[in-house]
């Protein structure tokens, strides 16, 4: 119980109107298509009395089809709700939570790099932020972007990568307002947390870096995270800029990784992962609460029939951590 005590709560999720891999989504992507503006707004409720003050939005398009009222593509996605976007937003102005609006993705999920590169995909994505900013910019709960498309950190940043983030956040800058950037990118385990990686990070132009724990993938196990994220917060200290998160990955696959459904792991083995990254960094973001973790009796079910399980072991975790901090 003594060494849960300073271990940080997940505070930040991302979330999706549809996941991108259908494989993964078998348990949620036809759930969500129908829920209803009620459903969405009590989802954010529960979300937040989990103590989930923060949300980054997955897409803003998926597979040529916007979630948004645009004409970059021809189709919209027909959800049971005509401005998923909106209601979002609209709740979490209500709750207080912080969203980050995603700029993807305006080209193949699949294909990061040609979607890093492809002048016409990137032409569509500039343009969605203009209209996203226009659309949704009064909304207080906007407070930043995220960019989705995400490669391998291969030692250290590609140059294709960081101009893509720097890129991004020149448009950031020249939509006005005081947003905050975010990325997650994957590859922890191989960073060479080194002086060129502090030089990388002091010439990347972003404020918060999330990096995926990989547990979840089966690329890390939570013995070995802590060493990951001890030498990336001393790389991050050097830099100066970039703040460190985590993204504490809450599943496990039902069959072969990446090609199989995303299942809700068991809480001790996400209590683990929770302590190996609390000690390095200042906020844990996870993948991803809708669908892995869900209220028993919400009105906005979600899911594989474990994530009430994981929900509840999750809240008790908190109750009994809280009563700890309090002797």
């Amino acid at each position: 119980m003594m060494k849960s005590i300073h271990t940080k709560p997940i505070t930040g999720t991302w979330f999706e109107f549809r996941h991108h891999n259908t494989k993964e989504g078998k348990y949620w992507n036809d759930t969500l298509q129908g829920f209803t503006e009620e459903q969405w707004r009590e989802k954010l409720r529960e979300m937040k009395e989990a103590g989930i003050d923060e949300l980054a939005m997955l897409a803003t398009a998926l597979k040529e089809k916007a979630y948004f009222k645009t004409d970059i593509f021809s189709e919209k996605w027909q959800l049971a709700v005509d401005d998923p976007i909106g209601i979002v937003l609209d709740e979490a102005d209500k709750l207080g939570q912080k969203v980050y609006m995603s700029t993807g993705f305006y080209g193949n999920w699949r294909d990061p790099q040609l979607n890093m590169t492809h002048p016409e995909v990137l032409k569509r994505m500039l343009r969605a932020m203009n209209e996203l900013a226009e659309l949704y910019g009064h909304h207080k709960s906007f407070y930043g972007w995220y960019y989705p498309d995400e490669t391998w950190i291969n030692g250290h940043f590609d140059e294709t990568f960081m101009n893509y983030v720097n890129n991004s956040s020149a448009e950031v800058h020249r939509l006005g307002g005081d947003f905050k950037t975010l990325i997650g990118p994957y590859g922890t385990k191989d960073i060479q947390a080194d002086d060129r990686y502090v030089r990388d990070l002091e010439g990347l132009d972003i404020d918060f870096i999330a990096y995926q724990d990989e547990v979840g993938v089966e690329k890390s196990t939570p013995d070995q995270t802590a060493a990951y994220y001890e030498a990336l917060k001393k790389a991050h200290d050097k830099a100066g800029r970039a703040r460190l998160w985590a993204d504490v990955e809450l599943f496990r696959f039902e069959g072969q990784v990446y090609q199989s459904a995303l299942l809700p792991a068991s809480f001790d083995r996400i209590q683990k992962q929770l302590e190996a990254v609390s000690p390095y960094v200042e906020k844990i973001f996870c993948y991803q609460y809708p669908a892995l973790m869900s209220k028993p009796g919400s009105t906005a079910p979600l899911g594989h029939p474990d994530a009430e399980k994981l929900y509840t072991d999750y809240m008790n975790y908190l109750t009994e951590k809280q009563q700890g901090e309090r002797r």
